[in-house]
């Protein structure tokens, strides 16, 4: 009986990215110091040329003094705690960076930049790298699997090998906890986490606790998954569907205030379908504080059905 390594679960995942339309690297082959390399520096945790590019692209008419004060906001964002910077860095990227620039007739004026095409997929920079080596402080991990869009690392995909004794989805989750305390950097810009030992997988947010990491039922949104099918195969292919992705970015993390700390969630999003088809209730909670009295976009009513099968009311920080 053949064995499955946890670097041969690394390669399905990337083999079911590509397929979804994403570029995939090999960390070393595009880490410091080589011909490929992509970073000068293993603290460095954006890749560099790609968001730059990408805010050039997605901006043209924006002086370029005021691309790299957008560069600057997006890669150190605001915060006396993960939890703030992540929410500052979340609301750059939803809704763009403001800058403010000298026209040519010398008046101040303001705009936003944008980092990422959330409408269009296509003129994104898609990446998934895996073996992404990070050094931060005095710790230096190499994450398995790093979802870069427009060279920001929005989603990391942790994986553990089953037939490891003690190798489990839960502990995929507390390596990503040690990431956290340990890589603030690279966390402050992270969307989504998703855990596999393999076989079963979860996804959910920053903040959220072991038990509000929860499995993806669908991958088209139409049905859900035939039980012989592969939890991270589906997850992958669920979640990560360039359009979807975005949109779960967009329209379906929340950020919530409780006792003056901010919790994070993918949350309200509860979908209990019927034999036939998609048959249920869906309770979506906006962005509250920032958007309050916003009602929901075509956007978000378009895409509920890809929520088939889930029920994911995510809880946040304890």
């Amino acid at each position: 009986m053949t064995t499955l390594t946890e670097a041969d679960v690394e390669q399905a995942a990337l083999g079911w990215l590509e397929c979804l339309g994403w570029q995939t690297a090999h960390g070393p082959d595009i880490a410091p110091e080589t011909p490929g390399a992509e970073r000068t520096d293993y603290r460095e945790v954006v890749l560099e040329g790609r968001l730059r590019d990408a805010l050039s692209q997605l901006n043209p008419d924006i002086p370029s003094d005021a691309l790299e004060d957008a560069y600057g906001k997006l890669t150190r964002p605001e915060g006396s705690t993960l939890e703030t910077r992540n929410r500052a860095f979340h609301r750059m990227l939803v809704d763009g960076v403001t800058v403010e620039y000298q026209d040519e007739d010398g008046d101040i004026r303001g705009n936003q930049v944008r980092a990422v095409d959330f409408c269009n997929p296509d003129a994104n920079d898609w990446l998934a790298v895996n073996q992404y080596a990070v050094r931060e402080n005095r710790s230096t991990r190499r994450l398995d699997v790093v979802l870069f869009v427009n060279g920001l690392p929005l989603g990391v995909v942790e994986l553990k090998n089953q037939s490891a004794e003690a190798a489990t989805t839960m502990t995929a989750w507390q390596q990503v906890q040690t990431y956290k305390a340990e890589l603030g950097t690279m966390f402050s810009m992270n969307e989504v986490c998703i855990v596999s030992d393999g076989v079963e997988a979860r996804i959910g947010t920053l903040t959220a606790t072991w038990e509000w990491f929860k499995p993806w039922r669908t991958i088209s949104g139409e049905g859900l998954a035939d039980k012989s099918e592969l939890e991270l195969e589906v997850m992958l292919k669920g979640v990560c569907d360039r359009g979807r992705f975005l949109r779960l970015v967009r329209d379906f993390i929340v950020f919530e205030d409780d006792g003056g700390r901010g919790t994070l969630s993918i949350e309200d999003c509860m979908v209990s379908p019927c034999v036939c088809g998609l048959d249920g209730v869906v309770w979506i909670r906006l962005r509250f504080r920032e958007y309050a009295g916003s009602v929901l976009s075509n956007s978000v009513r378009d895409w509920i059905p890809a929520f088939a099968g889930m029920t994911w009311v995510s809880a946040g920080m304890t």
